[in-house]
């Protein structure tokens, strides 16, 4: 008697995916990975100064934002929790999109998923954004608490565990006086489905270390970090940076963990410069003199 097949992996899970510019026919995209614990539109005031900064008329790459697995409006993986998930999902939705050649740009959570992604699709990754996040994995003491957290918010049935992180991931000189970027990231926070929020927190404490993979880039990287991000600080980003050749670290004043809510334009600044790195001249254009070709 034959046995059954053993299952195959699971297919990645469709991402939901704003486009906030449509990917050209060069195939050349600018992707937006979210953190933790938001979805997409963290990223909304960051993409409107790159598209301000690039204007319709000669774009020359999209502008994408996925929501990542249960975050936003992305469904759950029926997949153990892994930021290689992630990446697989990532990687499909490019591919679904038209993507070729990606800048791909993470914040926190987002930055392990970038670091997944180039690792699992090298010839996707054209240049590497890296905000306020870090290449190391967690110490044994963050992973348990990540595990307290995800059984927290799934004994409650809400987000209650991860609300304060409204606050506390806002520079320590803001957490006063900007109440309305608080609002706002409670808000995002608040959207969010409590097993999305458990699945993440797990998905980030199964990662691995990703200095390998930053040795092997050779494209060019951006790091990006707030003065006063006590989350991934100053000194972690600056030892990332030189684990590769080709890295412009940019240290954001008045921003703390989510400098790219906190600081927009100053963070939108350095994306756009990692683009004009990544492809300092348009893409070619097919000779007006060519003719179809023929089979």
């Amino acid at each position: 008697m034959t046995s059954p097949a053993a299952p195959g992996p699971a297919a990645p899970v469709p991402l939901a995916l704003t486009v906030h510019r449509a990917v050209p026919a060069s195939g050349r995209a600018l992707v937006l990975l979210h953190g933790f614990p938001v979805d997409h539109r963290m990223w909304d005031d960051v993409a409107a100064a790159l598209l301000a900064g690039a204007p319709d008329a000669a774009p020359g790459w999209g502008l994408l934002a996925p929501d990542l697995p249960g975050l936003g409006t992305s469904p759950l993986p029926d997949a153990a929790p892994s930021v290689d998930v992630s990446a697989a999902a990532v990687a499909r939705a490019l591919d679904d999109a038209g993507v070729s050649s990606a800048v791909v740009v993470g914040m926190s959570m987002g930055g392990y998923v970038a670091l997944a992604l180039l690792r699992r699709r090298p010839d996707l990754v054209s240049a590497l954004g890296l905000v306020d996040t870090k290449h190391t994995a967690d110490a044994p003491e963050a992973r348990e608490n990540r595990e307290r957290v995800a059984r927290a918010v799934e004994q409650s049935g809400s987000v209650d565990a991860v609300r304060d992180m409204s606050v506390s991931l806002l520079a320590p000189s803001a957490r006063g006086p900007r109440t309305d970027l608080s609002a706002r990231v409670a808000a995002l926070i608040d959207a969010q489905a409590p097993d999305g929020i458990a699945w993440s927190q797990r998905a980030m404490a199964a990662r691995g270390d990703s200095a390998r993979v930053l040795r092997d880039f050779s494209g060019p990287v951006a790091v990006v970090v707030g003065d006063e991000d006590d989350v991934t600080p100053p000194s972690a980003a600056a030892r990332m940076s030189e684990l590769t050749a080709d890295a412009v670290l940019t240290t954001v004043p008045g921003a703390g963990h989510l400098a790219a809510m906190e600081q927009p334009r100053e963070v939108a600044a350095a994306l756009a410069a990692l683009v004009a790195r990544a492809w300092p001249e348009p893409p070619a254009r097919p000779s007006a003199a060519a003719g179809p070709a023929r089979g």
